[in-house]
């Protein structure tokens, strides 16, 4: 199957965001063993981490976050919420992922959803900052702000979070999809810096590159009868202003004439309109 290309992300490097992900799922790993993350994770094993399109639909309730380096919206499967919230205050393993279709959302269950989207939106902001630093661009590090309901755009990028279940091996996912100005400093991160060769030789061209300029003194209109009229000694009355300066008739700037050393010559040159 080949992966249809978006026109907006051409010459982006697109084809990068596997090894953010695998960062950001290193870093995720990381925090699924600490302590505290366990007693909310603690049911559930980190299957795999991939840049995917966001899920459109109403099935998804997101929740945003505010790094100050832009929104990170977060929804889960709801079987993966209400497993999380069983494998929480359950004793022993959670059960079997179900179909919580039909039944009632709890205040238990969306104040689990606002905890774990700040856990996650933490993580993937302090990934950003990572990558960006190692880019040479420096972002400051300040407190997340819940941004309510913040559903992705269409076509938005988001990350997809499987996690497995440790006895039955079924899966669910949840979703981080950054908005368009994180997006943007994760594909600036990601941004391969250009071989010094490939700048000397832009630079080689911008010094020997060279153009033929033509300058139109002056210009007078006649009728055809005139000009058919004109006898040797006649005489065309002109006024010599500015020139315009053009490239294969295409006129680039306008000049003034001015005289030096016996040749006439232009100066002043102004952007033609």
């Amino acid at each position: 199957m080949h992966q249809v290309l978006d026109p907006s992300l051409l010459g982006r490097p697109v084809h990068l965001l596997p090894a953010f992900a695998a960062a950001f799922g290193d870093d995720l790993a990381a925090m699924l063993a600490a302590p505290l993350w366990r007693r909310y994770w603690g049911g559930f094993a980190l299957s795999r981490v991939e840049f995917v399109r966001a899920p459109e639909g109403g099935a998804l309730r997101w929740l945003g976050m505010d790094s100050g380096h832009g929104v990170a919206s977060v929804a889960f499967e709801r079987a993966l919420l209400v497993g999380l919230l069983e494998a929480r205050y359950s004793k022993g393993q959670a059960r079997l992922l179900r179909d919580p279709e039909g039944e009632r959302i709890t205040a238990t269950e969306e104040r689990l959803a606002l905890t774990l989207t700040q856990q996650l939106s933490e993580v993937l902001a302090m990934r950003v900052r990572v990558a960006a630093g190692a880019a040479g661009i420096e972002l400051s590090s300040a407190p997340l702000t819940p941004a309510g309901s913040a559903a992705p755009g269409r076509n938005a990028w988001a990350l997809t979070v499987t996690l497995r279940e440790p006895q039955g091996e079924r899966e669910a996912r949840c979703f981080i999809a950054p908005d368009a100005h994180m997006m943007g400093l994760i594909l600036q991160a990601l941004q391969p810096e250009r071989p010094q060769r490939a700048q000397r030789q832009g630079e080689q061209l911008g010094t020997s590159l060279k153009v033929k300029l033509e300058g139109r003194l002056v210009s007078h209109e006649m009728t055809l009868e005139a000009l058919f009229g004109l006898k040797v000694g006649d005489v065309i009355p002109v006024t010599v202003g500015r020139a315009d300066v053009l490239l294969d008739e295409a006129c680039l700037f306008t000049a003034a004439v001015a005289e030096h050393k016996g040749k006439l010559c232009l100066t002043s040159f102004e952007d033609a309109e």
